[in-house]
């Protein structure tokens, strides 16, 4: 079987429900057989601080985000989050859920280098 990989950027926060979109396609991606690779910037990376997806609900027929986020760990997939875009707003590692990585654009274009689509929110 095709290893089938993507990417999903996701460039919103709390204020827009594109982000929303974002974790549910990649929670479909996963039921579809994609390992999921999610690359947090600009005010995506404020989705995995600690405790900030616990009622968040953007679109409410949607699962909620945070469980959403647990399915693509528990998934083994992948959650990157652009370094400077967490440093501006005063993040460091230990502020983000367990299974969060500080990974820049050369790490998430290596996956993409290895074959994987890529879809931006």
């Amino acid at each position: 079987m095709e290893d089938k990989k993507l990417v999903v950027i996701v460039t919103n926060g709390f204020d827009d429900e594109r982000s929303s979109v974002a974790w549910s396609v990649a929670n479909g991606g996963i039921a579809s057989g994609y390992q999921i690779t999610m690359f947090l910037v600009s005010s995506g990376v404020d989705w995995v601080r600690k405790r900030a997806a616990d009622v968040a609900r953007l679109n409410p027929l949607d699962p909620p985000i945070k469980e959403l986020i647990n399915n693509v760990i528990e998934s083994g997939g992948s959650i990157m989050v652009c370094p400077p875009c967490a440093k501006v707003r005063g993040y460091e590692l230990e502020d983000f859920i367990d299974g969060v990585q500080l990974a820049g654009s050369t790490a998430m274009l290596g996956v993409v280098s290895e074959g994987a689509k890529t879809l931006t929110f």
